[in-house]
């Protein structure tokens, strides 16, 4: 399962508006390459829609089936907040629905209030 955490509003290349989810994966545990430590993290990643903000905003909380998956993407730059070390990566993290069938199901903890 992965959580709606928040949204935000973005601008498109033309300069158009545009609301995105963002998604949060249960936990995980790694261990660094470097220490051999293990720490714990969350997969997260943005997914745009077709919703206004009001709606965006009810769905903060709601959960949905599936997973945060790592996928292969053009290489870029990355510097780690905590160091400043600029890194290069080669991939992102994608929504990956697990579905019965076709159909994708929300699953609301909460009720949705709109008004």
């Amino acid at each position: 399962m992965v959580t709606v955490k928040t949204y935000q509003i973005r601008q498109s290349s033309d300069g158009r508006s545009f609301i995105t989810l963002q998604l949060e994966g249960g936990l995980e545990m790694i261990q660094s390459q470097k220490t051999g430590k293990f720490y714990a993290t969350v997969r997260k990643c943005s997914i745009p829609n077709t919703f206004d903000e009001d709606t965006a905003k009810g769905l903060v909380g709601s959960t949905l089936p599936g997973t945060i998956e790592r996928v292969a993407a053009e290489p870029y730059d990355y510097t780690i907040k905590s160091t400043g070390e600029v890194i290069t990566l080669m991939h992102s993290y994608g929504y990956q629905p697990h579905t019965a069938g076709n159909a994708h199901q929300v699953v609301k903890e909460r009720p949705l209030v709109v008004g």
